[in-house]
């Protein structure tokens, strides 16, 4: 299922797989001229190849390497051949080999499918990719996943937030995101003072700086409300029910990959040092491939 919206010069697709004439579960691509930021899922693949048919689209940039943010990559560099595929030099291996590099759990198979190979090139933090009339300025952003990354539109003072920033006040985590990480990439974007959030999914919202605001304050407290019931000795699950309420059906639909005990685990893990996760930034930014631009 496809639905096309127009946002200043931006056009927002929102894409999910269709069920009973439903989406399921919706996640963004937008284009910008030439740039594709993010491909949806495999499941809406054939959807957004067609309605970018007459569109002169010259490359995909990828905030990571997740399966609803690449599932068209493969499509669209098949019928458009030279088509420049653009993430962070970690995302190369999962694009090259969806189905070996990166697990999927059943629900995600479900919702979203298995991604196409694609063949991409790396992106490097602070890297500026000339595309006509824009530029898209990269920034590391890890935390929601290890590969992840924004991009400014420094002129337009857009932000396309990838997974990073999508709304809402959260209670659950991924097991494989780390809160330290999201809490300081998040302060590094507002850092940059966007004019306008893209998200992976969900809202643009109406004041950028504000959101980023109420997002980083919820995340800070959320943490330490969790920390503060570490040290008075409840157990995780107590801690849970506590400082994140009470259990959510997507808990159940991802069979605990996405649940309340991830988000505790993480901030307990970022402030005992304990196992991954622990040090804020631990993923290094990306390697130094140089600032030239992708064409």
């Amino acid at each position: 299922m496809l639905r096309a919206t127009r946002l200043d010069e931006v056009t927002r697709f929102d894409l999910a797989r269709s069920v009973a004439g439903r989406g399921l579960y919706w996640t963004c691509a937008y284009l910008v001229g030439d740039t594709l930021v993010d491909s949806g899922c495999a499941h809406s693949a054939r959807e957004l190849v067609a309605a970018l048919r007459d569109a002169p689209l010259a490359r995909i940039l990828c905030t990571h390497a997740h399966e609803d943010h690449i599932g068209a990559n493969g499509p669209l560099q098949r019928e458009r051949p030279g088509l420049v595929v653009a993430v962070h030099p970690a995302s190369l291996v999962v694009l090259a080999d969806p189905r070996g590099r990166q697990h999927e759990h059943l629900y995600q198979r479900f919702m979203w499918g298995w991604p196409e190979p694609s063949v991409g090139r790396p992106l490097a933090d602070g890297e500026v990719v000339a595309a006509g009339r824009y530029r898209f300025q990269v920034i590391y952003t890890p935390g929601h996943s290890a590969d992840h990354v924004c991009l400014l539109e420094p002129e337009r003072r857009w932000l396309f937030t990838g997974d990073l920033y999508v709304g809402g006040r959260d209670r659950a985590l991924r097991a494989d995101a780390d809160i330290r990480d999201i809490i300081a990439s998040l302060k590094r974007i507002a850092a940059v003072r966007p004019r306008r959030l893209f998200p992976g999914a969900a809202r643009v919202p109406a004041d950028a700086a504000a959101a980023l605001e109420a997002k980083i304050a919820h995340l800070d407290d959320l943490r330490e409300r969790i920390l503060d019931l570490h040290r008075r000795g409840l157990g995780e699950g107590e801690i849970a029910r506590r400082a994140c309420g009470r259990s959510m059906p997507i808990e159940l639909l991802t069979l605990g990959h996405y649940s309340r005990r991830w988000m505790v685990r993480s901030c307990l893990r970022a402030a005992t040092g304990d196992g991954p996760g622990a040090p804020a930034g631990r993923h290094g930014g990306s390697p130094a491939y140089g600032a030239s631009c992708t064409r």
